[in-house]
């Protein structure tokens, strides 16, 4: 007879970012573990609440899925003797299985005769593997962990209770010195301690006790309740899916209402306003029908609706307060100018190796410069950078930015326009801090991109000379996000300028301003291999097969768009019939000029026609090459070295590359390796596992 199983650990509230990824990990894992212990079940269901994980199963199993198994013996000429009596290694081998020599049976595997015999295994009681649930609990990871009391087990927050049920039966085990019971616990102030007596009541009981564990229907109630706030006040909550996930995982019992502010506030820049409301309160900011900011918010209480217009009085003084400093410290700020704040720059330290933010910024300003240049930026469009670059930083020691940090640049771009700076250069500064995520906008104006560039290249190159690379979830500088940001910029803008060129040209600043230089030479080898797994990973993201990663990346990272588009065009060719003769073709030169490093041909030596002709197609191919090349055209840069397909399968057809003649030999070989030197500058074809032929 089945039986449902529920587990739920009760906890100290967890951080609100910490409950998707951990219900996710709890019902993973509890599925493999059914799996693995073939333990059959109809569904499972999880929950989630700040206080709580749970999974409850439907339909367990009361004992394990029994298992027949073929065993595998010694060979027949072992296990039978010359009079063909069972040896001792096949008595013992059956006798080892639990079995006799009658339940032999022999099959041959690759030529060779085995014996075997088939086992079986009983499956053990449901309720006697269940114990085991403790590991699931304990292998849960978390973003951050701590200890408590004098428990070893690490864990985002303190275990409080544990409920393990099957049927009525309480599973028996222990975690971090808390036993399992049937005991659970309602909403922290308006519930009580409920008593479970199967697992079916779960989610209605502590329903009655003001907590809604499903966290689908929790986000309900919210929408729901946001959507009744939107109809009786004639406003619109613009749609935000990251707080309105976050609001959920704050509370168990949700009850939406709706609160205002003086509206003379709304002078205060938008950013400002809905940062206050969203990143301090967790409230969603309202807006009119046509767009506008209106001086109302819509918040989520943890609990039910009983008082809640004091709960609302509450919630608008504590905003009101928070308006009122942001908008203290926006009129204070305004009160300085942007030469204030950049020599603010030269007293804040950005890492004790690299020197100070001022510091900084004159290396953001020199890559830009010389980055300009390289990208033959008209005048105007330079100088708008140029000027970007110099201000970027600005606003970080002002008073908005050190209350709101993930205002920078956004209000740089407000201080920017307000002291008179044009709109691209504000825009500029602004945009150079993206992406903010390594998913996130990039910058859309070309001044944008440089100085986000700029600014990158330099954290990146600077904090790896100092020995700061990141390691498993350790990333303080950012320096993963920033590389793939660099990356996604190249691609978008297009820009024909090699990586390498890059960290050469940001190192450069770093010898301009006397930063240790120590290990330099090592530092430059960790910081094209940090690039060379960011361009690896997205080019995963872009859907290229590693083969395809290998051979495209072979020497070095190059030039991003090129790159990405010779991978695009290698991984359609790889599947495809019709590109089979030129691979075979390329990739037997390749393989062939492993094997030598002479580069000089003797045209005078090229006894037959066939390899003339060759020799002659490449002179004709090697400068079509260059010049499709330095267009970066990757497409016919690929069909110009096709070319050579034909003119080498006669070769081959008709020459001993290896002939007597030394001479010969070695002018074949030479044309050899410099045809391969061309196919290796587009990519490594060798190293592609060609799929044409299925």
């Amino acid at each position: 007879m089945a039986e449902d199983v529920l587990v739920e650990i009760g906890l100290e509230e967890l951080p609100a970012r910490f409950v998707d990824d951990a219900e996710k990990q709890l019902l993973d894992n509890t599925k493999n573990w059914l799996d693995d212990s073939r333990i059959s079940f109809s569904s499972i269901i999880s929950f989630s609440t700040p206080r709580r994980l749970a999974v409850l199963i439907k339909d367990v199993a009361e004992e394990q899925t029994s298992l027949e198994e073929e065993v595998k013996g010694p060979a027949l000429k072992i296990a039978r003797d010359e009079e063909s009596n069972w040896t001792k290694a096949a008595i013992g081998f059956t006798k080892g299985q639990g079995k006799t020599v009658d339940d032999i049976y022999t099959k041959d595997v690759k030529g060779t005769t085995y014996i075997f015999v088939k086992k079986q295994i009983i499956g053990k009681a449901t309720i006697d593997l269940l114990p085991q649930f403790k590991d699931i609990i304990t292998s849960i990871q978390f973003p951050k962990n701590m200890r408590w009391a004098e428990q070893t087990l690490r864990y985002a927050r303190p275990v409080r209770w544990i409920v393990a049920l099957f049927g009525q039966d309480v599973i028996p085990f222990e975690v971090a010195g808390v036993k399992t019971n049937n005991h659970t616990y309602g909403h922290r102030f308006l519930g009580e301690k409920v008593t479970l007596s199967s697992p079916a009541d779960y989610e209605q009981k502590l329903e009655n006790q003001y907590v809604v564990v499903n966290p689908q229907k929790r986000r309900q109630m919210i929408v729901d309740g946001m959507k009744e706030a939107e109809a009786e006040h004639d406003f619109q909550i613009p749609a935000d899916d990251e707080l309105l996930q976050e609001v959920c995982n704050l509370v168990e019992f949700p009850a939406v209402f709706t609160g205002s502010f003086d509206p003379s506030y709304l002078t205060l820049p938008p950013d400002v306003l809905v940062t206050s409301m969203k990143e301090h309160q967790r409230y969603f900011p309202v807006k009119s029908k046509s767009g506008e900011l209106l001086p109302y918010f819509v918040g989520v209480r943890n609990g039910d609706e009983y008082a809640l217009n004091t709960v609302i009085k509450g919630n608008e003084k504590v905003l009101r307060a928070r308006l009122s400093d942001a908008q203290f410290f926006f009129e204070e700020d305004q009160k300085q100018s942007i030469d204030y704040y950049l020599e603010k720059l030269d007293r804040i330290v950005f890492q004790e190796k690299l020197g100070t933010i001022g510091d900084k910024v004159k290396r953001i300003t020199a890559i830009t410069d010389r980055l300009s240049k390289w990208l033959y930026l008209d005048e105007e469009i330079r100088s708008n950078a140029l000027r970007a670059a110099e201000i970027c930083k600005f606003d970080l020691p002002t008073n908005m930015v050190n209350e709101f940090t993930k205002l920078q640049g956004i209000i740089g771009e407000t201080y920017a326009l307000n002291a008179g700076e044009t709109q691209a250069v504000a825009r500029a500064a602004a945009e150079h801090y993206l992406p903010v995520q390594a998913d996130g906008k990039l910058p859309e104006s070309v001044e944008g991109a440089v100085v986000s560039v700029a600014d990158k290249l330099d954290t990146i190159v600077g904090c790896i000379s100092a020995g700061l690379i990141p390691s498993g979830s350790q990333d303080p500088y950012g320096l993963r996000r920033q590389a793939i940001g660099v990356l996604k910029i190249l691609k978008a803008q297009g820009w024909n300028i090699a990586v390498e060129s890059l960290l050469d040209l940001a190192e450069q600043q770093y010898d301009k301003f006397d930063l240790d230089q120590s290990g330099k030479e090592e530092a430059r080898t960790n910081t094209e291999q940090f690039f060379r797994h960011r361009i690896t990973y997205l080019l995963k993201e872009w859907s290229i097969e590693p083969d395809v990663i290998q051979a495209v990346l072979h020497h070095q990272i190059g030039v991003i768009p090129y790159m990405a588009a010779k991978a695009e065009i290698l991984s359609d060719k790889r599947n495809n019939p019709a590109f089979k003769p030129v691979q075979e073709a390329l990739v037997r030169v390749l393989n062939l000029a492993a094997k030598t490093d002479l580069t000089d041909v003797d045209q005078s030596i090229l006894n037959t026609d066939s390899e003339q002709k060759l020799y002659e197609t490449f002179l004709t191919v090697k400068d079509l090459y260059q010049k499709t090349n330095h267009k970066q055209d990757a497409d016919n840069a690929l069909r110009t070295l096709g070319k050579l397909a034909q003119p080498i399968h006669n070769f081959f057809d008709h020459n001993m590359v290896m002939a007597d003649d030394e001479a010969t030999r070695h002018n074949r070989l030479a044309l050899i390796n410099q045809i391969a030197a061309l196919i290796y500058d587009y990519a490594d074809l060798s190293l592609i596992e060609w799929k044409q032929q299925f």
